[in-house]
């Protein structure tokens, strides 16, 4: 009996995945020291002030609204290269993806005032661009690794772990870049952060090099067509779908509580708890279920639905926080409590984590199907604009209480706290992921229409379109 197109296209193996997911340990290598150093860097070492690195942010973005689409039609429109429509480009942007973000750490202190933000937005915006150059095209790859839902949903899986072990560094050097003055204080060292960005960015090259060797592209596509209006055309499609803008937004706010955490949790632990040495064990907490749960998430998804069990899982996260806030109304809140709720809520959490890109590329699939949409690379450029927007909303959920309180130079001027004004603190920290985890909820279970039987459905359809395509 022959063989389906989805049969001939598919058949993945242990060094397809593992490869697959060094792209995106290599991407969160150099994109971990924007989220868990820069901030920080800026502020204390550049002495730069919390609004211009708020604003800088949402310039970036402004701008990746415009960059983005315009690359992810570049790639959509460009020949097939020998080594792959979207592998040729890891190859080509791994190296100047690394440096721009060497860049960002270099000592400008020098610079007067005016220089120092210039040179910030220079490298930070530069950065952006190259790391859009990248991502992009590795985002597709999934797209043409496989055309097998199942297998997707493996590899959504491995790139998942690859963006876990890929944040570490960073956060690593986060806590090992301070040097100790002679009056005790504790300040980051700009050698340290210059000397751990570049190997850390030198490690990035490495992984993204055995992400090309070891990736295969299996599906054969076709450049999309370079006609007049198509991108606003394709915008427009990616817009009215409602799979598409719904894993959309649901990843946004994901990643949106996600960040928010990571970097609150420094003031938290630091003021409400006073507990500064225990500020990482949170995000330890929440990634240790995913140590577990990888090993069947794709299992279960395949049995009850990816879709249905993200969402439960979202609804499980927010519980735990909503009874944090709770209890913290009658008084009961201590670090433990707090940590052991992380660890429940990193339990729900940890689904949509790990199948976050299958649920993307489903969309990808039901916008071919029901649009005749090809344009991988622009739909994935417009997912992945929609997650940045997600670290951007983080930047600024984190860094209001930070103007509240008074951030100045590196040391937090909260000597007038009041209790109430701590009290405030805590609440803030449960209430926001809380939030947002119910709002990612009731997006999957309610906008997202690609459930169980209906995934199955896509797939036949989409193996009746491929067949046909390719006769």
């Amino acid at each position: 009996m022959e063989q389906g197109y989805i049969a001939k296209t598919s058949g993945i193996g242990a060094k397809d995945k593992i490869g697959y997911a060094f792209g995106d340990l290599a991407s969160c290598l150099v994109f971990g020291l924007t989220q868990s150093v820069l901030n920080k860097y800026y502020t204390d070492v550049l002495e730069i002030s919390v609004l211009s690195v708020m604003v800088m942010t949402i310039v970036a973005r402004i701008w990746d609204a415009i960059n983005d689409p315009i690359w992810g039609r570049l790639i959509d429109g460009a020949r097939k290269y020998p080594d792959g429509r979207y592998r040729h480009w890891i190859k080509v942007f791994s190296v100047p993806t690394a440096l721009a973000a060497v860049l960002m750490f270099l000592d400008v202190r020098g610079f007067s005032a005016g220089g120092r933000v210039a040179w910030i937005y220079f490298t930070y915006i530069l950065f952006g661009m190259l790391y859009t150059c990248i991502n992009i095209p590795y985002g597709s790859l999934a797209q043409v690794i496989t055309s097998d839902d199942k297998e997707r949903s493996s590899l959504s899986v491995f790139r998942s772990v690859g963006s876990t072990f890929g944040a570490m560094p960073a956060m690593v050097l986060a806590s090992m870049c301070y040097v100790t003055l002679a009056d005790g204080r504790k300040v980051m060292d700009q050698t340290r952060v210059l000397v751990g960005a570049a190997v850390i960015a030198a490690l990035s090259v490495l992984f993204y090099f055995l992400c090309y060797r070891w990736s295969r592209e299996r599906v054969d596509t076709s450049p999309a067509p370079r006609e007049k209006g198509q991108t606003a055309k394709v915008i427009k499609t990616l817009l009215g779908s409602r799979p598409f803008m719904a894993v959309s937004l649901a990843s946004m706010l994901y990643l949106a509580a996600q960040m928010f955490g990571q970097g609150y949790n420094t003031y938290l632990f630091h003021h409400y708890f006073n507990a500064p040495g225990l500020t990482m064990l949170p995000t330890v907490f929440q990634y240790l279920p995913v140590a577990v749960i990888m090993l069947f998430a794709t299992k279960l998804g395949s049995r009850y639905g990816r879709r249905e069990v993200c969402a439960a899982g979202m609804l499980l996260a927010a519980a735990f926080y909503i009874l944090l806030f709770v209890l913290s109304l009658f008084g009961v809140a201590s670090v433990w409590l707090y940590l052991a709720a992380c660890l429940m809520s990193g339990v729900g959490s940890a689904f949509i984590f790990l199948l976050v890109w299958v649920l993307a590329t489903d969309a990808i699939d039901y916008n071919k199907v029901t649009y005749g949409l090809n344009d991988e690379a622009t739909s994935y450029a417009f997912y992945s604009f929609m997650r940045k927007l997600g670290t951007t909303v983080a930047t600024i959920l984190i860094n209001v209480p930070l103007l509240r309180i008074g951030y100045d130079g590196g040391s937090l001027r909260t000597e007038g706290l009041t209790e109430t004004a701590l009290q405030s603190m805590y609440h803030f920290s449960v209430i926001i992921p809380a939030a947002l985890f119910l709002l990612v909820f009731l997006i999957l279970q309610f906008m997202y229409p690609l459930s169980k039987q209906r995934t199955q459905e896509l797939q036949q359809q989409k193996e009746k379109l491929l067949s046909g395509q390719n006769q």
